[in-house]
């Protein structure tokens, strides 16, 4: 017996309409009907300072545009951050659950705050942007860049898992359609977040991108979102992807997963309609824009399996 397909109105969150002092977005297991991952985001002003409570929660604090200080167990760790996210991979701070946290930008900025349910207490961790491995998935149109700053086998952590996607503007990401809603050999049940910032064009002028999210017979969704600039799609369960950037406009995309566990693993399974793409890419090279604003010493890891099953 199948059920109602959940409202596309509840899944796909236009900027500014999950805000809630003090933060631009503010996406909780309660608001999401869910029970593990969250996101907020965090515009501080020069000078500007926020006390966070991370309660539950494992949290890390990825900066979007500008740099703060981090202090938390007694540790301060100061962050540099970047310009932007199109400006290549950042450095960020792990927080553990039950823990109070000073931020403070002395030049203001933006900064994400990915959380997860957590059951162990790790401590608190600096990570720096030289680490972050950045690869390279796909080719052709499907060719995007994704910074693995705080994935599974690249950062240790109890629940989370967290990376940024970065896709040239008109090409395919999280391509073909995938999923991870349940516990397997072959995937691993977990909710998403996705996180957009769409690059302006050469005049300011506002950019857009689309992202599909469909489920099965069993378990039925139907979103088909045209994104702006700092909406968010969240992903309960079924199939998702692609990610569509727009011709002249570079879409950036971060992703926060987590589930119950025990184990922290990101396997998925591609929808059997579309798999068959990947078989295509062997013959295709990697967009020559990519990588794309990838500062000086990160050498991308280049697709040495360019079937791999990987969003």
């Amino acid at each position: 017996m199948t059920t109602a397909a959940r409202p596309t109105a509840s899944l796909h969150l236009p900027a500014g309409t999950a805000a809630v002092e003090p933060y631009a977005l503010e996406v909780t297991p309660e608001s999401a009907g869910w029970g593990h991952s969250s996101l907020r985001v965090l515009d501080l002003p020069a000078g500007g300072s926020h006390t966070l409570d991370t309660g539950p929660d494992e949290v890390v604090v990825v900066p979007l545009e500008g740099g703060l200080t981090v202090e938390c167990d007694g540790e301060q760790l100061t962050l540099a951050g970047r310009s932007g996210v199109f400006a290549g991979p950042t450095d960020f701070a792990y927080l553990p659950r039950d823990a109070t946290a000073q931020l403070s930008s002395p030049a203001g900025g933006r900064f994400a705050l990915c959380g997860a349910r957590a059951s162990r207490r790790l401590p608190v961790r600096y990570g720096p942007a030289a680490d972050v491995p950045v690869e390279l998935r796909g080719a052709g149109r499907c060719s995007r860049q994704v910074n693995n700053f705080a994935t599974a086998g690249v950062f240790e952590a109890d629940a989370i898992i967290a990376c940024e996607v970065i896709t040239p503007g008109g090409n395919w990401s999280s391509y073909p359609p995938h999923k991870h809603d349940e516990t397997s050999d072959v995937e691993s049940e977990l909710e998403e977040i996705y996180y957009f910032e769409v690059a302006a064009g050469p005049q300011g002028q506002p950019g857009l991108a689309y992202h599909r999210l469909y489920g099965t017979a069993e378990r039925p969704i139907d979103v088909l979102a045209e994104v702006r600039d700092r909406d968010v799609v969240l992903v309960p369960h079924g199939w998702h992807g692609p990610s569509i950037a727009a011709p002249g406009h570079d879409l950036y995309y971060l992703n926060v997963m987590a589930g119950p566990g025990p184990e922290r693993a990101w396997r998925i399974v591609d929808d059997p309609a579309h798999a068959w793409i990947r078989d295509t890419w062997a013959d295709e090279d990697v967009d020559p824009r990519l990588p794309l604003h990838s500062p000086a010493g990160h050498q991308p890891e280049k697709p040495s399996e360019k079937g791999a099953s990987r969003p």
